[in-house]
């Protein structure tokens, strides 16, 4: 991700102490809860009369705050190596999930989800509906950063690629891929179907 222009040049080093305590705080914060929230408006409203703060500030701050994985560097894959055959499919209702190969690259992996399934009806811009409405992301273990990259699609079929970081081994045997859709792109609407895929 490249990095935005500093707003100003000036800054003023009487504050770094306080500066550095408030990163140091904020990663007490984070340790103390992976999924934090934002405080309730009642707080917000205490908090900004107390410390002479304005309330939609300490929305805004807050909620950048519990959104922090959106702004973790972006690793592009360069330098391709190999295809790893997968072949991979699971069967969900009237719908297919097939993983047919890995691109191994040196400082990353791609893997892309196809999803096919039969219906001749399907104009494109019901297609682009449904797709807006759901959308699936790879968990592989804590080792590993999956980002979802392109997705698209056309009647009957749709694909999804997920950027893997560190780049996976060249023996994958034995690691498990799970899929899960969600109603939203920040994973916090799961709509409960979950795609495994266990590599032998």
């Amino acid at each position: 991700m490249k990095r935005k222009p500093r707003p100003t040049d000036h800054y003023d080093e009487n504050l770094i102490h306080i500066d550095e305590h408030i990163c140091a705080l904020l990663k007490l914060r984070k340790g103390l809860s992976n999924n934090p929230g934002i405080p309730s408006d009642d707080v917000i409203s205490e908090w900004a009369l107390k410390y002479e703060l304005y309330e939609d500030f300490l929305y805004q701050l807050f909620g950048t705050m519990k959104y922090e994985n959106l702004f973790k560097s972006r690793i592009e894959p360069t330098g391709f190596r190999k295809n790893l055959s997968v072949l991979k499919s699971v069967e969900v209702g009237e719908r297919i999930y097939t993983v047919t190969v890995i691109k191994q690259y040196e400082n990353a992996s791609v893997i892309q989800l196809h999803i096919d399934w039969d219906e001749p009806d399907d104009s494109s811009i019901d297609l682009i509906s449904k797709c807006r409405n759901s959308n699936f992301e790879l968990f592989i273990s804590e080792e590993y950063d999956c980002r979802k990259g392109r997705a698209g699609g056309r009647q009957g079929y749709y694909s999804y690629s997920f950027i893997v970081t560190p780049p996976l081994p060249d023996e994958i045997s034995g690691f498990d891929f799970v899929f899960k859709e969600y109603n939203d792109n920040l994973k916090e609407k799961p709509t409960g179907l979950e795609i495994v895929m266990c590599l032998e």
